[in-house]
């Protein structure tokens, strides 16, 4: 006998804690393994059986399930049994997957099949040996981005103090960062995004030079919505902002590939996005949006493992920003060591 209880009010994720009762048993086939879906049941305060809405699959990574629950429309439950093994099973059923609930792709560029392959995706090896050389570089081609409450001119209430945790919750786990907690989006006081790319790959060629061991490159900023958008999530007990991982394709819909932001190691940044994201799914499911994929390089060229992370956004608390980085320690440390 399994039980599950819901969260505050205030969220819509369910947290599993038991299954009560079994309603339906969907089998699908999805990267050549199986899985079942379940619709449950839930005991409300009063032990009176209450239908779970939603039960949204993930993916299957090396045999584990990867599952997320939120409480929806009804409607999606006859939505869910479209997806049998005859779909799943087609030869590009997981790509068809991995398009419509991992990744977001914009309307500016496009990815081919290949490329998103998340069989191929999830095997590549990104494991490394810690080392007592520094292994990560943290930096911020967007200093600037604050949250709700900040502190002008305070570093520290900025996405680079979001990188300050990071740095030491990855320190804890016995990894070697360098942060550069340098600004380059604001020139002679003011804002300047239009070089602001060109002025952090600079840094981050002085620093791969100056420190050779460096294998993971890690952009953190920090995103911008529309206010009634709300990036929080609950985990471990406490409010934590969502975080995206983002990916360039060096490519438009309308030209094709951008000739002059070539990138050799575009497969590795997409494998590393997408098995930092099937982590996520597995052991904190509501912590990370879609992946997004947009046109240019971003300076995710220079590492395999490059990767450019938005935490939250400007309607998110700083509190609830840094508060997230010890699941993103945790994810990272999961799949590089």
């Amino acid at each position: 006998m399994y039980n599950i209880s819901k969260k505050s009010n205030d969220f819509d994720c369910w947290c599993i804690s038991t299954i009560k009762r079994e309603l339906t048993n969907l089998s699908v086939s999805l990267l050549n393994a199986n899985v079942k879906t379940w619709c449950i049941s839930a005991a409300n305060e009063n032990d009176k059986t209450e239908r779970l809405k939603y039960i949204s699959p993930i993916f299957i990574h090396k045999g584990e399930v990867m599952i997320s629950f939120y409480e929806i429309d009804d409607n999606y439950i006859d939505y869910l049994r479209q997806f049998d093994s005859k779909i799943l099973s087609t030869k590009d059923g997981d790509r068809k997957y991995l398009r419509k609930y991992i990744y977001q792709i914009d309307s500016t560029t496009m990815a081919t099949e290949n490329e998103l392959n998340g069989k191929v995706l999830l095997n590549t090896n990104l494991k490394l040996r810690k080392s007592d050389e520094p292994q990560i570089l943290i930096y911020h081609t967007h200093g600037s981005e604050a949250y709700r409450g900040s502190r002008k001119g305070r570093k520290s209430d900025t996405v680079i103090g979001v990188g300050d945790v990071l740095t030491k919750r990855l320190e804890q786990k016995n990894i070697k960062v360098v942060h550069d907690r340098n600004i380059y989006d604001v020139k002679n006081g003011k804002e300047e995004r239009s070089k602001a790319y060109n002025y952090a790959a600079t840094a981050i060629e002085k620093n791969l030079k100056k420190y050779p061991s460096i294998q993971v490159v890690i952009d953190l900023h920090r995103d911008g919505v529309n206010e009634s958008t709300k990036l929080v999530t609950r985990q471990n007990g406490k409010r934590m902002a969502q975080i995206m991982f983002f990916n360039g394709m060096s490519r438009t819909a309308t030209n094709g590939n951008i000739k002059y932001l070539k990138n050799p190691n575009k497969q590795t940044n997409l494998a590393f996005s997408l098995q930092l994201q099937a982590q996520a799914a597995l052991k904190y499911p509501g912590f990370t949006r879609k992946i997004y994929v947009k046109g240019y390089r971003y300076n995710l060229h220079y590492r395999g493992r490059s990767l450019l992370v938005e935490v939250g956004a400007q309607n998110n608390t700083l509190s609830e920003a840094k508060a997230s980085m010890s699941l993103l320690a945790e994810l990272l440390n999961n799949v590089l060591y």
